[in-house]
């Protein structure tokens, strides 16, 4: 039985627009030990997703379909109590704005102490004394002295830290990590992500890791999700979506990174228009309206199942067939690689 495990998840929101689907039939699981990144541009549900795992997308507009459970428990109809049991506790998560995550009238020391003397019977001493400790795991200087300020005095990049720091106060089974390196310089992001692979290792922890960092997902992903519209749009290893990627969509993801191993562009490739209303998705294939290599049959909708021989783990929803997909993408590369010589404009 998986760590936790996700099974045709579907998050509508009824607005002023018509119905919202943020989330269609997501599904996901997690082992534990294991590093699942999920990927896509901002709208995608990516989230919304995470927010759900944790109970913090219930309200009166907002309606639920499928399954959501840890350790076998059921957290999708859980009661408020039973989510306030778990979520901190077995399941943390790193939240994406520090700016507006934190309590502006409480001292950081005491926010993350708030959440240790929630789950665990411990002497207050004690307690700020771990807080103190934590601020120095994530890399804060002079914790002791700091733990005692607000979230004004500190930078964004030092906010992060202390989200970080919260959530692994209570060493959690399942961490969600929303954007866990906005806001933080290289150095900083390694030594976050090596806290992260700390708690890997120490707790066997399951981490879902939600970013547009895909240099991020390749230093510490061992499986990657990509969304798109609310969709999973192709799933595999770290390797089988970075090397041999078989949906359009991830074809543009990866072709916006600057690559070291080749001459430089004159400008990054971009995937053209923009991603569709959530109120009003195309019929078919939801990105057959960017996709350069729409053809009759993307009116249709294709359904997320293994296409690529002897690779049944990696899906995508995409007609084309393996081998025009490889020569299509191969196609594109070659294009790249002469505008980036000067070739071709």
């Amino acid at each position: 039985m998986s760590l936790l495990e996700i099974k045709d998840l579907k998050v509508s929101f009824a607005t002023e627009e018509g119905l919202v689907q943020a989330v269609d039939g997501v599904s996901l699981s997690l082992e534990p030990g294991e590093v699942v990144a999920v990927v896509g541009e901002s709208g995608s549900g990516k989230s919304v997703t995470a927010l759900t795992v944790m109970g913090l997308t219930r309200a009166p507009n907002v309606d639920f379909e499928g399954h959501i459970t840890y350790n076998g428990e059921d957290l999708l109809h859980a009661s408020n109590q039973q989510l306030r049991q778990v979520r901190g506790a077995e399941i943390a998560m790193i939240f994406q704005d520090p700016m507006t995550s934190l309590n502006p009238v409480m001292r950081v020391g005491d926010q993350i102490a708030e959440q240790i003397l929630a789950h665990e019977n411990l002497p207050k001493e004690e307690v700020a004394e771990r807080a103190i400790h934590m601020l120095e795991r994530v890399g804060i200087p002079r914790a002791r002295d700091r733990a005692r300020n607000f979230p004004h005095e500190f930078s964004g990049g030092m906010r992060q830290r202390v989200m970080i720091a919260m959530a692994l106060s209570c060493d959690p089974s399942v961490l969600i990590a929303d954007e866990p390196s906005t806001a933080l310089d290289v150095t900083i992001q390694a030594q976050i992500l090596q806290r992260l692979r700390d708690l890997r290792e120490a707790a066997n922890a399951g981490i879902i890791l939600v970013t547009h960092d895909l240099g991020v997902v390749a230093d510490i992903a061992d499986r990657v999700l990509v969304m798109y519209a609310g969709r999973i749009v192709e799933q595999g290893s770290l390797d089988e979506v970075f090397y041999d990627p078989q949906h359009p969509y991830t074809w543009g993801l990866l072709g916006s990174i600057t690559r070291l191993d080749v001459p430089r562009p004159p400008r990054l490739p971009a995937i053209g228009g923009a991603p569709p209303s959530l109120a009003a998705r195309p019929a078919g294939c939801h990105f057959r309206p960017r996709c350069p290599h729409e053809f009759d049959k993307c009116t249709d909708d294709p359904a997320l199942e293994a296409r690529v021989p002897d690779a049944p783990g990696h899906c995508d929803r995409c007609w084309l067939s393996p081998e025009d997909k490889r020569s299509k993408r191969q196609v594109s590369e070659e294009q790249i690689g002469l505008e980036a010589k000067g070739v071709i404009a």
